[in-house]
C-alpha cells in the first residue's frame, strides 16, 4: 500500500492535518504545551459512488473542507485561549463563517461585476473583455485582500503555522523522519495548497463566464455567477489534485507556478516550536489511520 495522502491547514496557533479517513488538530496552549485532538472522519465521496465522480467530488470536499476547517478553528481558538477567557462557541463561529461568506459574495463578485459594468458601458466592451476586466478586478482585490491579511500580527503568525504545514507535509511525502531538523529543510510552499485553489477558482471563473451572453441583466449576471460556483470548484479541485500528484512533469509546474508564487504572501517560515506543533498534528493523524486500517485488516 502506498502512503496515505495528507492536506492540512493552519489554524489558530496550531495545525489541522487531515489522512484519508481521519483528521488531527494540535494546538501550542498558553502553557506552552500542545494540545492534540483526534478524529475520525470518512468522505462522504467514499461512502456515496455518485457523489466520488470527477467534478462532483470537488463541490464536496470544498464543503467538507469548510466543516473540518470551522471545526478546527472553534477548538484551537478554545485552546489558545488563557483559562480565565471566555470560550468560543460553534453558534459565534458559524455565524462569522456566514457573514464571511456574504462578503466574499459581495467584495469578490458583486464589486467586480458592477465595475466591470461601469468600463463596459464607458469603453463600449465586448463580451471577452467585459469578463477579462470583471477577472482582472477580481485578482486584484483577492491579491490586494492577502497583502492587507499578511500585515496583520495575528494573521502573520497563522502563516507560519501554514509553512509549518506545508513544511511536514513535505517532509512526510519524502520519506524523512519528522524532526524538526529534517522538516526545516524544506520550503514553505506546496503545490496541493488551498491558496493555489483560489487562484484557480478566479483563473477558471473567467472563461466560465464567457458563455453568459453580454446582453444578460446585470442581477441575472450575478445570479448566474454564484450559481456557477459549485461547477468552478469543481473543475479546479480537479485540476489541482491532478497538478498535485504529477508536479514533477513540467506541464503541471507551469500551471501551479502562479499559485506556488502567491503562497509566498500565505506562508511565511516558522519557528521550530511551530513545526513542531505541525509534526504533532501530522504524526497524530498517522497514527489514528494506521490504528484503524490495522484493526480493519485484523
Amino acid at each position: 500500500m502506498g502512503k496515505p495522502l495528507i492536506g492540512g491547514q493552519a489554524v489558530i496557533e496550531g495545525v489541522l492535518m487531515r489522512a484519508p479517513n481521519h483528521y488531527a488538530v494540535a494546538v501550542r496552549k498558553p502553557n506552552k504545551k500542545i494540545s492534540v485532538k483526534t478524529q475520525k472522519y470518512v468522505s462522504v465521496t467514499k461512502r456515496n459512488k455518485f457523489l466520488g465522480f470527477p467534478f462532483i467530488r470537488g463541490i464536496i470536499v470544498l464543503g467538507e473542507t469548510v466543516v473540518l476547517g470551522t471545526r478546527a478553528l472553534t477548538y484551537s481558538a478554545n485552546e489558545a485561549l488563557e483559562e480565565e477567557e471566555e470560550k468560543l462557541t460553534k453558534k459565534e463561529l458559524v455565524f462569522t463563517l456566514i457573514v464571511s461568506i456574504v462578503a466574499v459574495l459581495l467584495i469578490f463578485k458583486f464589486l467586480p461585476l458592477l465595475l466591470a459594468h461601469f468600463f463596459k458601458k464607458t469603453l463600449e466592451l465586448n463580451n471577452f473583455w467585459f469578463n477579462l476586466i470583471d477577472g482582472v478586478i477580481k485578482l486584484g482585490i483577492f491579491l490586494g485582500y492577502l497583502w492587507a491579511l499578511s500585515l496583520m500580527k495575528d494573521v502573520q503568525r497563522m502563516f507560519e503555522y501554514h509553512g509549518a504545514e506545508h513544511m511536514a507535509v513535505h517532509c512526510y511525502e519524502a520519506k524523512k523522519d519528522l524532526t524538526v531538523k529534517n522538516v526545516r529543510k524544506y520550503q514553505t510552499t506546496h503545490p496541493r495548497c488551498g491558496t493555489e485553489f483560489l487562484l484557480l477558482v478566479v483563473v477558471i471563473s473567467i472563461v466560465f463566464y464567457m458563455f453568459i451572453p453580454l446582453g444578460t441583466g446585470f442581477w441575472m449576471k450575478y445570479f448566474l455567477r454564484i450559481l456557477l460556483l459549485p461547477v468552478i470548484a469543481g473543475v479546479s479541485y480537479e485540476i489541482l489534485k491532478v497538478s498535485g500528484v504529477h508536479y514533477n512533469k513540467k506541464i503541471f509546474k507551469i500551471i501551479a507556478a502562479p499559485g506556488m508564487l502567491l503562497q509566498k504572501i500565505t506562508t511565511k517560515k516558522p519557528a521550530d516550536d511551530q513545526i513542531e506543533v505541525a509534526i504533532k498534528s501530522l504524526e497524530a493523524a498517522l497514527k489514528a489511520e494506521t490504528k484503524d486500517s490495522s484493526s480493519t485488516l485484523s
